[in-house]
């Protein structure tokens, strides 16, 4: 038993809500259990009860046990004098105010059904993987459908705060914010911090003015991610770190120093060199990006938008002065469908957002169109009957892990709080 299930049972008062009395046999009538405030202080807020004939406005606090409240030193803490009613499920002692009023005292497992309580135990005994694997299938596709559009607009609410914090840090200049966040999707996990900080460590302004020769912007990438610092032979070589210490010149900027750019356990499409030199010449493709993707609600366009290459010495290049089989190398539709995921879109929401406007379903119509993330957890959701057939239902099935199945708030659940109820 856990003190988030009692919450459940108070909030949507899954129990005998007629006959309920204290432990001292005084009747209680609830007119309005409180505001659930997941905060320190009580759990739930300005509650109104009548216990016998004497209505009572204020707070309400749950535990497992009545000596909880002072295992958890809520005697000294003056934000619980105005607690008007405890509601545990075992009550083993009188708990007192500091005026010595007794505080009133809910013993809730006396007014719960067994097969509420049976459909607790059984959606959180142990499983291999989440709590509800076995019953996930046969869970109301209407359900699902509607739990997963919470899951991702929570998921962008929390992906669009870097977005914000950028955005103080640029005075407000959303090219430069995508350029930011952009720089950190081409360096994917492994580079992603690190090509963050190039990125932020070079003015957007200059990646502006310098956007028309794609060799000063590779120059200026690779410079600061300590891809020059070596002697090569190598002309192209050469010829970018000539241009990198010119610009650092004539802007008068910093070298970036920090973490090297990792090579190890990449494929060689995915080395830095290669995603840095995509990356230079999509903003040398393209000037003013922000202003062509913020109200894009077509994947096509974002597909043609993004059909970028590395520069032509890296068509048979992965590393200075090391040739390779020649090779175009395109951003593959795979990866600007990461792009779209991890980027476009919280930048887009965060925008409207920033407007008071409402895009959610332009939001969910653009990745429905998304091919499905692969990954273990999206396999694992399929092979419990979950499958999911575009992006938008995988951003909302890693929400789901991640956030409630991983930390073990089923109560708060869509799926759980369906597997609770009782005919």
């Amino acid at each position: 038993m856990k003190e988030d299930f009692l919450h459940y049972l108070w909030k949507f008062k899954k129990f005998d809500v007629l006959n309920l009395k204290t432990s001292n046999h005084e009747q209680i009538t609830i007119a309005n259990v409180g505001q659930y405030l997941e905060l320190a202080g009580p759990d739930f807020f300005n509650a109104q009860i009548t216990i016998d004939d004497q209505m009572w406005a204020g707070n309400v606090e749950i535990h497992l046990k009545s000596s909880d409240w002072y295992v958890h030193h809520h005697e000294r803490d003056a934000a619980y004098e105005n607690v008007i009613l405890h509601v545990v499920w075992e009550h083993d002692t009188e708990i007192y105010r500091k005026n010595n009023t007794e505080i009133p005292v809910l013993e809730l497992k006396k007014y719960v059904d067994q097969d509420t309580i049976v459909n607790y135990q059984s959606l959180m005994s142990p499983k291999a993987w989440i709590f509800c694997e076995k019953q996930l299938a046969a869970i109301s596709p209407f359900i699902l459908k509607n739990w997963q559009e919470r899951l991702f607009f929570e998921r962008l609410e929390r992906k669009s705060k870097p977005v914000f914090e950028l955005l103080r840090q640029t005075n407000n200049d959303w090219e430069a914010v995508l350029f930011c966040l952009l720089a950190k999707n081409f360096g994917l996990n492994t580079n992603g911090e690190t090509f963050l900080k190039i990125a932020t460590s070079i003015p957007f302004s200059i990646i502006r003015k310098e956007s028309f020769e794609v060799e000063n912007l590779e120059s200026l990438l690779f410079g600061n991610a300590g891809l020059l610092d070596v002697e090569k032979e190598d002309n192209y070589f050469k010829d970018l770190k000539f241009r990198y210490y010119y610009l650092l010149h004539k802007y008068q900027i910093e070298k970036c120093s920090g973490n090297p750019v990792e090579f190890f356990k990449h494929r060689p499409d995915n080395f830095p060199t290669i995603r840095l030199s995509q990356f230079a010449n999509l903003y040398h493709s393209n000037q003013n990006l922000f202003s062509q993707i913020s109200e894009i609600t077509s994947v096509k366009v974002i597909y043609d938008l993004f059909q970028v290459s590395a520069s032509s010495y890296w068509q048979d290049h992965y590393q200075f002065d090391k040739e390779s089989s020649k090779k175009k190398k395109m951003l593959s539709k795979s990866f600007i469908d990461l792009i779209i995921v991890n980027t476009l879109m919280p930048i887009q929401f965060a925008y409207a957002k920033s407007k008071g406007e409402e895009i959610a379903e332009d939001l969910i119509q653009l990745l429905d169109q998304v091919a499905p993330e692969k990954n273990a957890i999206i396999d694992k959701f399929k092979s419990f009957g979950v499958k999911s057939v575009s992006a938008f239902e995988t951003q909302s099935m890693l929400q789901l892990k991640n956030e409630y199945c991983s930390k073990g708030k089923c109560l708060e659940c869509a799926i759980g709080m369906e597997l609770m109820k009782t005919d």
